[in-house]
């Protein structure tokens, strides 16, 4: 596998990945053509030096999985720097194979190269298999999420 930056042309692909699920299917818009604020996003996440929108690739170079890794600096933890992972997503006929866990695994080491103190997540409460698999990781529900959401 080979991880890299993801590029304007992977757009597609990613979108095609976050919304193929049942959670995905009701919140993104996967079409052709894909609409334009998902290009004006990516513009965003690419230009932010705190922010990594990583595809992975299999030994065909096709894309089979993405992360997103954000870095946030905090004036708590005497200024430390927390690692946000969110939008893991991995392609339908590739899940089962532990490649989620190779990309954990790449995430948890390039946050550590950033010098951050924690990486953390959030998770949908509606899906028990992925809670599994990141307490497998050896995460731990520390704290209770709440979001106020304005749509």
């Amino acid at each position: 596998m080979k991880f890299r930056k993801a590029t304007r042309n992977d757009v597609t692909k990613i979108v095609e990945m976050i919304a193929d699920d049942e959670l995905g299917k009701t919140r993104e818009n996967y079409q052709t053509p894909l609409p334009t604020e998902y290009f004006i996003a990516f513009e965003n996440i690419d230009a932010d030096q705190n922010q990594e929108l990583i595809v992975v690739e299999n030994e065909y170079s096709e894309v089979i999985g993405t992360l997103q890794l954000s870095f946030v600096q905090y004036l708590t933890y005497r200024g430390g720097i927390r690692a946000q992972i969110e939008a893991v997503r991995i392609r339908r006929d590739q899940r089962g194979l532990g490649i989620g866990k190779t990309m954990f695994e790449w995430a948890i080491d390039t946050a550590k190269k950033r010098n951050a103190h924690l990486l953390q997540l959030t998770t949908d409460k509606k899906r028990p298999k992925a809670i599994k698999f990141y307490e497998g990781l050896g995460f731990k529900p520390t704290h209770e999420g709440m979001k106020l959401h304005f749509k």
